[in-house]
Order: C-alpha cells, then sequence, then structure tokens
C-alpha cells in the first residue's frame, strides 16, 4: 500500500510539472480542430475537355482524342469544351499537346470567322502538299481550280480569301484526295462552286498578301 501510494504520488508530481506543455498542446489541438471547422469546403471542380494524346492539325476530333479532367474554376480557359458534343467531329485548326483544355480556338467553329464578317469556314485539298507548307494562318489566297483531265487553263474559284486553319501532313490517299488540307473563309455565295471544285477538280492557291 505504501508503495501505490508512493507511485501516485510520483505520477501526480509528474504531471503537475508537465501541467503548461499538456495545457498547450490541448489548445492547439482545441484551435486547429476550431479553424478546419470553420474553413470553407474546397470548391467543386469543373470538368474539361483536355486532349488524351498529341493531335496534330487537321485532324478530325474523334471521342477516344478527348478525355475529362478536373479544373478548378478559376483556372478554366476560356472557350473550353465541357461536352463532347461540342468538339468532336470538328477539326483542329493547329497541333495541340496531350493534357491541353480543348477550346474553341483550337477546333474549326464560328469563332475562326471573328473579324471576317459574310465568310464561311471552308475545309478544301489543296493538289500540292508543299505549296501548303508555305502558307500561314492569315494569308490572303486566290484559290485556282483546274480540270485534272484538261490542259486548259484554271479558274479562280476563290478570290483573295483568307487561311483560318493549317493542317498536318500526311495521311494522303490516292487521286484526287492527295494534297493537304486547308481552312479557308469563303464568301457564302461561293461556297457551291468551291465545293464543287475540290471534288471534280485540282486545287491550288496564290498567295496574294
Amino acid at each position: 500500500m505504501h508503495r501505490f501510494q508512493l507511485a501516485l504520488r510520483r505520477l501526480r508530481r509528474a504531471v503537475l510539472a508537465r501541467r503548461r506543455l499538456l495545457a498547450a498542446l490541448s489548445a492547439a489541438v482545441a484551435v486547429a480542430a476550431g479553424l478546419r471547422a470553420a474553413s470553407p469546403p474546397p470548391p467543386e471542380r469543373s470538368s474539361v475537355l483536355t486532349a488524351a494524346r498529341d493531335i496534330g492539325a487537321g485532324v478530325v476530333v474523334s471521342a477516344a482524342d478527348l478525355r475529362r479532367t478536373p479544373y478548378d474554376p478559376d483556372l478554366v480557359p476560356a472557350g473550353a469544351f465541357i461536352t463532347e458534343a461540342g468538339a468532336v467531329g470538328r477539326t483542329t485548326t493547329g497541333p495541340v499537346r496531350s493534357g491541353e483544355p480543348m477550346t474553341d480556338a483550337r477546333l474549326v467553329t464560328s469563332s475562326l470567322l471573328d473579324g471576317y464578317p459574310g465568310l464561311v469556314a471552308v475545309p478544301v485539298r489543296i493538289g500540292d502538299a508543299g505549296s501548303v507548307r508555305l502558307l500561314r494562318v492569315g494569308d490572303r489566297v486566290d484559290l485556282l481550280a483546274a480540270d485534272p483531265q484538261s490542259r486548259g487553263s484554271a479558274r479562280v474559284v476563290g478570290r483573295d480569301v483568307p487561311v483560318l486553319a493549317i493542317p498536318r501532313e500526311g495521311e494522303q490517299a490516292p487521286g484526287l484526295t492527295n494534297g493537304a488540307l486547308v481552312v479557308l473563309g469563303v464568301p457564302d455565295a461561293a461556297t457551291r462552286s468551291v465545293a464543287q471544285a475540290s471534288v471534280s477538280a485540282f486545287l491550288s492557291v496564290v498567295i496574294t498578301r
């Protein structure tokens, strides 16, 4: 009994000697718990479509090219697509890196025509892929069509039209589909003649400015 009382007194003295430290730890725990309870919950993250892989220019985007990536609402880029319906089936205006948010500036959309009233975005395949490599977005070109079965002169089917998007190289097929894709801004009244020429004639461009 004497030993028990002696051990109890020693324990009491040890607790009393450390009461300030214990009190400080208890206060710190209480403050941390209070701050956590008072902190607002983290904001809900927005789901943004990003490129699932590197995508070249002039590529028609498929669902397999896209993935959903969570973004803080304040960091979502302007014009970012949040649904596949807005992006799938559209053509890229330039290369898109894997993980990059897919925005309207990266695809052939109406935003490409900002500053070009009265024009329509029309993809056409130019027969000489080498001439396409000389083009830059914003260049002005004359679009010429020549009958591949005739040696007659070419006719102008688009005059001083802007280049809206530059295609990637490769993926060529035999026949009239050789060459490279270009997206041009064509007057609405000329879209039918350009579309007809694109399937029946050899198209070429002349840079005007």
